[in-house]
């Protein structure tokens, strides 16, 4: 295959993206109008009429337009295959150096907060129940199989291979990831509702199953964790307290903290109302936890953007140093959240 130069190659790619946006046959005066291109329309006639002799585009019937072949898609598709690859590569290096550091730091925050507020205290993992679209990538894996890539905005990626009854053009393949990506792209999981999904299907046309069965794809990426991640330590700072050293009240105290069950469940419940991104206090019997019941519960919720929240909680006696502990919790959320938005 003859090797196409750089404005060739902007060119190639100025006219399959207007085609796929468009379905209609593409003009130099069109073309002249993409502002990264800064050429005449004399000029881009005269690449456009090297391209079709090259076999990158053709002229259907009468149109003064020209309209991408398959051997263009094919240099487009593989082109963009290969930027798309080379960024979720990257994405995934990303993630596993992110996710380390950030298992090692809410470790040492929740051991650090402990220490100095002499109070039990807990920190979630950050949950993706907001995460919103990045980009969806639909391929060819073969002739009856496509592979679809779904990477979310919090760069966690899916892929699934979606089987088909009968082989599927490239024009096809990437008119269905301007469909998606035109309607998905930017889109919260809580948004994609029943009326978009019938929307879509009906836009795929022929192809709705192929479109539902990207849309599970997106659905699996972008589901809530069941296993909440919490971190905690303290737990035996509660000893410093008479009122909460009682063999019992401590035994089912502590129990708590190690099973992790219930501290999940309350989590889940102060981020269960979008609207709380401030601090919540918890004394006696407003307590979720019923083995709390003579404490008091101090909570925050963090974000790292995108809908990506955690939350932070301080157990102590009733008679804590509220004072101190919302200033700790204020500044904590603060420092997490500029932390974790320069990595």
């Amino acid at each position: 295959m003859e090797e196409l130069d750089g404005r060739k190659k902007k060119i190639l790619k100025a006219i399959i993206k207007t085609y796929l946006e468009t379905g209609e046959p593409v003009g130099s005066r069109t073309i002249s109008k993409f502002t990264d291109l800064n050429l005449s329309s004399a000029t881009i006639r005269n690449e456009m009429s090297d391209l079709e002799e090259m076999g990158y585009i053709h002229q259907p019937h009468t149109s003064a337009g020209r309209i991408p072949s398959d051997k263009g898609y094919r240099l487009y598709v593989d082109a963009l295959m290969a930027a798309k690859d080379e960024e979720i590569a990257e994405i995934k290096d990303l993630m596993i150096e992110k996710t380390d550091k950030m298992e090692k730091v809410l470790k040492q925050v929740v051991k650090t907060l402990a220490r100095d507020t002499n109070y039990a205290t807990l920190i979630s993992a950050p949950s993706f129940s907001n995460d919103r679209l990045k980009f969806i990538q639909l391929s060819r894996l073969n002739s009856l199989q496509l592979v679809v890539v779904v990477v979310t905005a919090g760069n966690r990626i899916r892929n699934e291979i979606i089987d088909l009854e009968e082989r599927m053009s490239d024009d096809t393949i990437f008119k269905l990831n301007f469909l998606l990506n035109n309607t998905l792209n930017g889109i919260p999981a809580a948004e994609i509702n029943l009326g978009m999904i019938a929307h879509l299907k009906e836009q795929a046309g022929e192809y709705g199953e192929v479109v539902g069965s990207v849309l599970d794809a997106v659905a699996n990426v972008i589901q809530v964790d069941e296993d909440l991640e919490i971190y905690t330590s303290g737990a035996t700072n509660i000893f410093k307290y008479p009122e909460l050293s009682d063999s019992a009240k401590a035994s089912e105290f502590i129990s708590t903290f190690e099973e992790k069950q219930q501290l999940a469940d309350l989590v889940k419940e102060t981020m269960a109302d979008e609207e709380n991104t401030g601090i919540q206090v918890y004394i006696g019997d407003e307590a979720p936890i019923k083995t709390m019941k003579d404490c008091s519960v101090v909570t925050a919720t963090y974000e790292l953007g995108e809908g990506i929240r955690g939350t932070i909680g301080i157990v102590g006696p009733k008679r804590m140093d509220y004072e101190n502990v919302v200033d700790s919790l204020k500044m904590l959320r603060a420092q997490l959240d500029t932390m974790f938005r320069k990595t």
